[in-house]
């Protein structure tokens, strides 16, 4: 006898199917115009010749770092743990920038050293580094629709002073204490943009919201893990480290609109170096 299922089943089976096909799909990282803010917000702590140099090469860039090829960092960012494969490789890309540039072939070098904000970018993210299953899909967008919208909101601060003057060989525990800070926070974004069992729309939130403080706090992460990377790979290949913009630092009723335009000023979207 032929075996036949309900409409019931089936949609059962659909919907598990769904979920299986989700589950394996790499995350999604940044989208396009966060992307590109952060790529021009993290010129800002650039010494001016590197920061005009990255900003000629924008569209080239970019398009270097969508195509980094780091098979394996999806999972690790889910299980917070970056391996030491993806290490070398990632170093074996400031290996070939650096030779480059050595090499007197300054702009395909910088290509490739510009590339390496996707690995900074991504371990800052608290929506790439949520466990596996944590964040569904439907959640992950609209944080970032979130973020996305809000971004004039959003002041870019020096995360971390020190990291802008790290070594090439100290990138890699650099990058995983990234990690495990971006991972600490993926819990809020579930918390507030998944209430029992629906997603909640970003259009419902505003600055007020825990969501706007953790975006917040990744965004500058990034800025500065971004820069942090280019720095190490421009130093290693003893790149002009001239007209370096010290922040401005702010205190308990420092206004923000009375800052200059620093790292530490709110972020103008055309805006750059």
């Amino acid at each position: 006898m032929k075996r036949t299922h309900s409409p019931r089943r089936l949609r059962g089976l659909a919907l598990a199917a769904l979920f299986w096909a989700v589950s394996v799909l790499p995350a999604r990282a940044w989208p396009p115009a966060l992307e590109q803010a952060l790529f021009r917000d993290a010129q800002r702590l650039l010494p001016a010749p590197l920061a005009r140099l990255l900003q000629a090469r924008e569209e080239t860039v970019l398009e270097a770092a969508r195509s980094l090829d780091l098979e394996s960092l999806t999972g690790e960012l889910q299980a917070g743990r970056l391996e030491p494969h993806t290490l070398s490789a990632a170093d074996a890309q400031m290996g070939q920038a650096v030779a480059l540039m050595q090499q007197r072939r300054v702009g395909a070098g910088l290509v490739q050293l510009g590339a390496l904000l996707r690995i900074a970018a991504d371990v800052s993210d608290p929506a790439l580094a949520a466990s596996q299953g944590q964040l569904p899909p439907e959640v992950m967008s609209e944080y970032y629709a979130f973020i996305e919208a809000n971004l004039d909101k959003i002041p870019v601060v020096l995360d971390d002073p020190h990291a802008l003057r790290l070594r090439r060989e100290e990138l890699g525990d650099y990058w995983q204490s990234l990690l495990t800070r971006s991972r600490d926070d993926a819990g809020v974004i579930r918390t507030e943009l998944f209430w029992g069992g629906r997603v909640v729309r970003h259009q419902t939130l505003d600055y007020h919201s825990p969501v706007f403080g953790v975006g917040s706090l990744a965004y500058s992460r990034a800025v500065t893990g971004i820069a942090a990377t280019w720095l190490a790979g421009w130093r290693t290949v003893r790149g002009d480290l001239s007209g370096v913009r010290e922040p401005h630092t702010l205190t308990p009723g420092t206004s923000t609109a009375a800052a200059p335009d620093t790292a530490s000023s709110p972020r103008s979207p055309t805006r750059n170096p």
